[in-house]
């Protein structure tokens, strides 16, 4: 039997190593911009004392805030579409393995995730433009940024709920039919509690992914419905001012509020349907 390169405890260690640069190298520079969003020095090179002068700033700023309220409007409006159409496409190709035009339809659905944003965002503009053209709608803004968004979440939605789908017992789902429930009970009362978890971790994830693209919403804006990332974009190339950093802040505060109360409220219903499951079972 060969010897092992490394021992246990050093292959341990070293895991515990790449976890904690990993975890450093992802968070240390928001939590940089957070520590230099109260600086009273307007360069991040240097600290002068604490102050919330630049979130009073941020508070007058129109352009920044009408930037942030737009992102905020499209990223929740995607969000909720793409979970939606995300679902019924996975429930589509998971549950029914072969029906006409399966294969081009899985395509077409995981196509935003391995082609680049600037041909998705380009293509649309040439689409939306030609369709505005021809009927008079839609005008660049809220609408067309908001379609864009919903493409690029409904594939990542589609491949997070597919998965866990595919994990589901079917004898569950079977189970209920046998008691006489009909195919729209069994996917509302059985299919859809079952896969909250990834719902909620779709939801969040298309949100994110929304409120921070810049490619696909460069195409697509139009006069007044600048997104908040835009606006960041086009303010870096003058020197970035420190209320950028206080409305980073404003939003990681609030996303980490956000992430931490559906953790805990997925928990809890995962532990009282775990408690109901093994009641059900003593009860037999």
């Amino acid at each position: 039997m060969s010897k092992a390169l490394f021992s246990s405890r050093f292959a341990a260690g070293f895991g515990k190593g790449w976890l904690v640069a990993g975890l450093l190298f992802l968070y240390l520079p928001m939590m940089a911009l957070v520590i230099f969003s109260f600086n009273k020095s307007p360069l991040p090179t240097s600290w002068e004392g604490f102050t919330l002068d630049w979130y009073v700033k941020l508070a007058g700023d129109r352009e920044i805030l009408n930037g942030l309220w737009l992102s905020l409007k499209i990223a929740f409006l995607s969000a909720c579409l793409s979970v939606t159409l995300g679902t019924l496409a996975a429930f589509a190709l998971v549950k029914y393995k072969r029906f006409r035009g399966r294969t081009f339809f899985s395509g077409m659905v995981n196509a935003p995730l391995v082609m680049p944003e600037v041909i998705q965002g380009l293509s649309l503009l040439l689409l939306l433009v030609a369709l505005q053209r021809a009927i008079g709608i839609p005008e660049r803004g809220l609408v067309t940024i908001l379609l864009g968004h919903m493409m690029m979440g409904m594939a990542y939605a589609t491949v997070v709920i597919a998965a866990r789908l595919q994990a589901i017992n079917p004898q569950l789902e079977e189970a209920a039919m046998d008691l006489g429930a009909k195919p729209w009970q069994v996917f509302t009362l059985v299919t859809l509690p079952s896969i909250s978890q990834a719902l909620v971790s779709a939801w969040l994830l298309t949100f994110s992914l929304s409120l921070d693209d810049v490619v696909i919403s460069a195409f697509l804006s139009g006069p007044g419905s600048t997104t908040m990332p835009l606006i960041i974009f086009s303010r870096a190339r003058l020197g970035l001012n420190p209320s950028v950093n206080a409305v980073a802040t404003v939003i990681i505060v609030v996303v980490a509020v956000c992430v931490t109360v559906a953790s805990i409220l997925v928990a809890r219903a995962e532990r009282r349907r775990a408690a109901e499951i093994s009641a059900a079972a003593r009860n037999e």
